[in-house]
């Protein structure tokens, strides 16, 4: 894991609400509003932002955690900046507070985090899932 990175050092991503990030469940409509799932997911992506520059070739990122604070509406077709803040690093662990507006009007708030791993340590675990049975 490369150390480039400090406390503080922020990231952006600009996201427009398309048709596939509004309100559905199993395809059922329930508002033509951006989605907390969708917006759980952009903020992921804006905090993995960090990760992408900090891995290694023979590493990747994953989330360990995503906490939205779903604050206000956006309409299809918004203008969504995400803007996504470290607040930790430890180990191979990168903890961010993200926040997302249109315009000045916050639309959400959350905190994310991510672990930078080995490729083969993460395929070794999902490999090994594979081979579990639960009931």
């Amino acid at each position: 894991m490369k150390p480039i990175f400090n406390i503080g050092d922020k990231k952006q991503f600009i996201k427009t609400v398309t048709t596939h990030d509004l309100a559905a469940f199993e395809n059922d409509a329930v508002h033509a509003v951006y989605s907390t799932f969708a917006v759980a997911r952009d903020a992921e992506w804006c905090c993995r932002l960090f990760a992408l520059e900090m891995k290694e070739d023979d590493e990747e990122g994953i989330g360990t955690s995503v906490i939205v604070n779903h604050l206000a509406p956006a309409l299809l077709n918004s203008e969504i900046v995400f803007e996504a803040e470290i607040t930790l690093l430890s180990g191979n662990s990168i903890q961010c507070h993200w926040i997302a507006k249109h315009h000045q009007r916050v639309i959400a708030e959350g905190s994310q985090g991510q672990k930078i791993l080995k490729k083969m340590q993460l395929q070794s675990l999902f490999n090994k899932l594979k081979t579990e049975t639960t009931y």
